[in-house]
């Protein structure tokens, strides 16, 4: 695994995380770097609220074995489809995701401003099911409500991340979801494999 180079000087970074399968192996590369990530769980997008539980109790276990600190958002479900009303039937990483991508970023900025980060990034670009356009063009606009806040881009598919992330999923026992994790994308998960 490659050492992993941020944007921007800096020793830590709000990573908004979408749960632990996605975050182990860039956490422990980040780690391995000198970069201490903030793990930040806001995904008001997954169904049903078990699914959300489930998934945040597994982030929050990998924390713990880790050594670094977790934040907690609210779920929000609600909020949600009301963001991304009118676009329920888009297919997987059509309008609707770009929307559900552009709220969760937006919320991780604001709270990287709010609590002196300089950089953020988010674990949703590992994920097989998700556009890495979308994410970036989503968490880039993010980060120019702030200033002095970057989203870092960073394609974590590569550098070994990918496999390791496999590896660190077998040896940790985590849960790892077969669908991005709202009501919609269930059932198109089968379109995406």
């Amino acid at each position: 695994m490659n050492q992993i180079v941020p944007p921007i000087a800096t020793s830590s970074v709000l990573l908004h995380t979408c749960c632990a399968p996605c975050s182990s192996a860039i956490v422990e590369a980040l780690l391995k770097s000198g970069i201490r990530p903030t793990l930040y769980f806001y995904n008001p997008n997954i169904y049903p609220k078990e699914e959300y539980i489930r998934r945040k109790s597994e982030v929050i276990r990998y924390a713990g074995v880790m050594g670094i600190d977790y934040i907690d958002a609210d779920y929000e479900h609600e909020h949600w489809l009301s963001h991304i009303q009118g676009h329920e039937h888009e297919p997987e990483r059509g309008v609707r995701c770009l929307e559900c991508f552009r709220m969760r970023l937006l919320k991780t900025a604001e709270y990287a401003q709010a609590h002196g980060y300089t950089l953020f990034a988010t674990t949703l670009s590992t994920s097989r099911w998700k556009s890495l356009q979308q994410i970036n063009t989503a968490g880039e606009e993010a980060a120019m409500h702030y200033e002095g806040l970057r989203f870092w881009s960073a394609n974590w598919r590569k550098g070994g991340l990918q496999e390791r992330r496999n590896e660190l999923i077998k040896q940790h026992g985590f849960y790892n979801q077969t669908y991005c994790g709202c009501e919609f994308s269930m059932s198109h998960n089968d379109d995406v494999k």
